[in-house]
């Protein structure tokens, strides 16, 4: 059976500028990938100057990507393209997300999609009356509602915030970018992530203490955003950005990654970042905060170390063996090229296109067939039985 091909238009964050922010590399795994699976893909992007700045791919070389200035220009250029694609897809953390959410769920002729890369954030920002880029009206008019946080957060979507088809849409690793490579082992412990108030404390307990305390190890820090004033133990290595490109070396020089999750996430549960699939395709054994349904993602013990305490950081760091090391490492990459790439997310989300394009034509149909106009099989049966 032939895949049927879509027009998709996605209004998101950034995927031109990776710089303070991860939804860059997701959309463009994602997109890639739908990409390569005959798609039509339009990415536009509210063109803003912290990006600007910081733009590591101002031309993705797969779909077409825009960006635009303001509202008004976002409407004038890109109606006829929101009018005609099959799925219109809006982000998290859009610019004035609300307004434009608004105005193309009464736009577009298809189907219209929110897609939540932060979930819990997203819905504490509700709670406390935060309505920038969602609104509590906006929900239902959605006709499906991506999270890629997963679990129980998924029914509370549907069941207390009136999501009509809340399903996950998971981080992934592009494993044509993401993957072993021959590279000399720098750090001990190395870890990728924008500066967070709520996950500095983690950093602090299970990587600047470990150093501390392990001063022959070698560790590193590559993130923006982090306070200028943040004191550093002296053999930990700092990066202020490393763009996509240079990833994939900085994971395959490190013993070990360490993969750290924000509090709402951890408090959710099923939330886990691209962060962690990228470095397990690597190859490169990452130990990783607890939250629940890790074990849905990767095997505790066999394909993802947990650790809570700078102890048990050390412990893994100094008392693992080699050959033990490298079998989780390569387990963890096994596990992602079976459930966990980019292109597995674009199945997901032709599926989920699929189920709400389905659901409006039977919709219809089952509207004709109210105001007395039966569908044509149905007719056609009818007049056999007559004859």
């Amino acid at each position: 059976m032939t895949t049927p091909t879509y027009r998709y238009v996605f209004l998101g964050l950034s995927i031109t500028s990776s710089w303070g922010n991860g939804h860059a590399t997701t959309y463009r795994a994602l997109l890639r990938a739908l990409a390569s699976r005959g798609h039509q893909v339009l990415f536009l992007e509210r063109n803003l100057s912290l990006y600007d700045e910081h733009r590591d791919m101002p031309n993705p070389p797969y779909g077409r990507t825009e960006l635009y200035t303001s509202i008004p220009e976002l409407r004038d250029r890109f109606s006829r393209a929101v009018r005609e694609a099959d799925l219109v897809v809006v982000g998290s953390f859009v610019p004035e997300g609300a307004i434009v959410g608004a105005w193309l769920t009464e736009e577009a002729r298809g189907k219209a999609a929110f897609y939540d890369l932060d979930t819990p954030l997203t819905l504490g920002r509700l709670a406390h009356g935060d309505h920038a880029y969602l609104t509590p009206a906006l929900i239902p008019r959605y006709d499906l509602y991506l999270s890629a946080t997963g679990g129980p957060t998924l029914e509370r979507l549907e069941r207390s915030h009136g999501a009509v088809r809340a399903r996950a849409l998971y981080c992934a690793a592009d494993t044509d970018v993401y993957h072993p490579q021959p590279a000399p082992m720098r750090w001990d412990l190395g870890y990728l992530g924008t500066y967070c108030d709520d996950r500095q404390a983690a950093v602090e307990r299970l990587l600047l203490e470990p150093a501390r305390r392990m001063r022959r190890g070698r560790f590193a820090v590559a993130g923006a955003q982090y306070p200028e004033a943040l004191t550093w133990p002296e053999n930990v290595s700092r990066t202020e950005h490393l763009p996509p490109d240079e990833h994939r070396i900085f994971y395959n020089a490190q013993r070990f990654s360490l993969n750290l999750t924000r509090r709402a996430m951890v408090e959710s549960g099923w939330s886990p970042s691209a962060r962690l699939f990228e470095a397990a395709a690597c190859g490169t054994p990452v130990l990783s905060d607890a939250w629940p349904g890790i074990e849905t993602f990767f095997q505790p013990g066999e394909e993802i170390l947990l650790v809570r305490t700078p102890e048990d950081v050390l412990r893994k760091l100094r008392e693992m063996k080699e050959d033990r090391r490298l079998t989780v490492g390569q387990r963890a990459r096994q596990r992602v090229f079976a459930e966990h790439t980019a292109m597995h997310r674009a199945e997901a989300f032709e599926r989920y296109t699929r189920e709400v394009l389905d659901a409006a034509s039977r919709a219809r149909a089952a509207r004709r067939e109210r105001d007395g106009q039966p569908p044509s099989m149905r007719l056609e049966s009818h007049e056999s039985q007559s004859g």
